[in-house]
C-alpha cells in the first residue's frame, strides 16, 4: 500500500442534540451517543474501531473507561487528550499520524461534557469547577482575576489599549455569529441581535458584556479519522486532513509579555498551512475558536486574514457575516451555536468541507481552517482540512 493511500481523512461526524438544554445525562452517556452517531454517519461499526481518543470537558466525565462503555476490544490506540480548547485539533493530529503510519485503521475522537444542571446558572457551571488556591497563588483571585471571563477581559483590554479596538467592534463579531446561527438548525441561539443589544447586555467582566461570551452546553461530538483508501467505500465525502500544528506560548503575565496581543495562531497557523501546501489566501472558510468575541479578532489577525490591529475594523465592516467577504464561523460558533470546546469549530468545518451546510453553506469550501484555543491563550492548535489531497 502506498503512503498516499494512508492519507488521513475525517469520514464520520456525530453530534448530539444541541438545540435545547438536556439535563440528567452524564458526559459518558453523551459520548457513547456521539460515537455511535459518528460511526453510523461514516457507515462503520463499533467492531471497525481500533483507536479511541477522548477529551473530557470541565466535569471530567469521560476517560479511558469509555472503551468499556462502548464495548470496544483490542484497541491499538487509547488515550486521554487534554489541552483544553485546543484538544480537538490535537486529537485529529494524533489520529492522523497514527493512521498515516499504519498503526491503526479507524480512530474515533470524542469530546463530551455536561456542566449544566437543572436549576443552576450557566456561569455557576464553570465557576464551581475551580478551587481557590492558597498562599501567594491566591493573589490574582484577590485582585478579581477569577476564571476565564476575567482573564480574557484582561487580554481584551490590552488589545483595546494597544490597537484602539472598541467594544462595538467586539459587538460586530457577536452580531455576525448570530446571523450565521440563524441559518443553523443545531444552534442554541438563533434570534437576531444588534450592536445596541450587545451594548445593553450586562457586564460579565469589563470590557466583556454577556454577548461577548460563549455559551455553556451539555453534549458531545465525535469524529472518525481513517485513511483515504478506507474512506473511498464509506457513506460520506471524505474530508482530507491536509495540515496540522500546535503552539503553546507559555506566556508570563508580566510587564512586556505579549499576553493579549498575540495568540498561538502566529506559530501554528503558518506551520499548518505550509504542511498543507497552501497559503492564507487559499483558505475558503475559517472556523475560529470564539470563546469570546475578542478571541475571534486576535485569531484572525494572527492567522493573517488582516494586519495586526485591523481585526476590530474588519469585524466592524461586516466582513464576518453571511453577506461579508470572509466565511468565518459559519455555524454561529461558540458564541451562538454551541460550546463543546474545540469540537465546535471542527464539527462545522467538516460540515462545510462536505458541502452539507444548507442555508449557511459556503460556495467555496475546498480549504477550511480550524483553530483551537485553550486556557487563557495558553494552548493553540490549527488544522487545515480540504475536499481533496494536497
Amino acid at each position: 500500500m502506498t503512503r498516499s493511500h494512508r492519507r488521513p481523512v475525517v469520514a464520520g461526524l456525530g453530534i448530539t442534540d444541541m438545540t435545547r438544554r438536556i439535563y440528567g445525562r452524564t458526559a459518558a452517556q453523551f459520548a457513547v451517543d456521539a460515537v455511535r452517531l459518528a460511526l453510523d454517519d461514516a457507515g462503520l461499526a463499533l467492531g471497525d474501531v481500533n483507536g479511541l481518543l477522548t477529551n473530557a470537558g470541565i466535569t471530567r466525565g469521560i476517560g479511558l473507561s469509555l472503551q468499556k462503555d462502548l464495548g470496544l476490544r483490542d484497541l491499538r490506540l487509547l488515550s486521554e487528550i487534554q489541552a483544553y480548547g485546543s484538544s480537538a485539533g490535537a486529537m485529529v493530529q494524533y489520529a492522523s499520524m497514527a493512521v498515516e503510519s499504519g498503526m491503526v485503521d479507524v480512530v474515533v475522537c470524542v469530546f463530551a461534557d455536561a456542566p449544566l444542571q437543572e436549576g443552576g446558572g450557566t456561569g455557576d457551571a464553570y465557576a464551581s469547577s475551580r478551587a481557590t488556591p492558597a498562599g501567594f497563588a491566591a493573589m490574582p483571585f484577590a485582585a478579581g482575576l477569577r476564571g476565564a471571563p476575567s482573564m480574557y477581559a484582561l487580554a481584551a483590554r490590552r488589545h483595546m489599549q494597544a490597537y484602539g479596538t472598541t467594544s462595538e467592534q467586539f459587538g460586530a463579531v457577536a452580531v455576525a455569529a448570530r446571523e450565521w446561527a440563524a441559518r443553523n438548525p443545531l444552534a442554541q441561539m438563533r434570534e437576531p441581535i444588534t450592536i445596541a443589544d450587545h451594548q445593553a447586555s450586562r457586564w460579565i467582566a469589563e470590557p466583556l458584556h454577556l454577548l461577548d461570551c460563549c455559551l455553556v452546553s451539555n453534549g458531545a461530538i465525535a469524529v472518525v479519522v481513517t485513511s483515504a483508501d478506507r474512506a473511498a467505500a464509506l457513506r460520506q465525502p471524505p474530508v482530507h486532513v491536509l495540515g496540522w500544528a500546535q503552539a503553546h506560548p507559555g506566556y508570563i503575565r508580566e510587564r512586556n509579555s505579549e499576553f493579549g496581543l498575540v495568540s498561538g495562531a502566529t506559530r501554528s497557523g503558518p506551520e499548518a498551512l505550509k504542511m498543507a501546501g497552501v497559503t492564507i489566501s487559499d483558505v475558503d472558510v475559517a472556523e475560529i475558536y470564539d470563546c469570546f468575541t475578542y478571541t475571534t479578532i486576535v485569531s484572525l489577525e494572527d492567522y493573517g486574514f488582516c494586519e495586526k490591529g485591523e481585526g476590530g475594523p474588519l469585524a466592524e465592516s461586516g466582513a464576518l457575516g453571511p453577506s461579508g467577504s470572509l466565511r468565518v464561523n459559519t455555524g454561529g460558533g461558540e458564541l451562538s451555536s454551541y460550546y463543546l470546546w474545540g469540537m465546535t469549530p471542527l464539527s462545522e468545518a467538516v460540515i462545510q468541507a462536505r458541502g452539507q451546510g444548507g442555508d449557511r453553506q459556503s460556495e467555496r469550501h475546498d480549504v477550511v481552517l480550524v483553530s483551537g484555543n485553550g486556557g487563557f491563550l495558553d494552548y493553540h492548535s490549527t488544522l487545515i482540512l480540504g475536499t481533496g489531497p494536497s
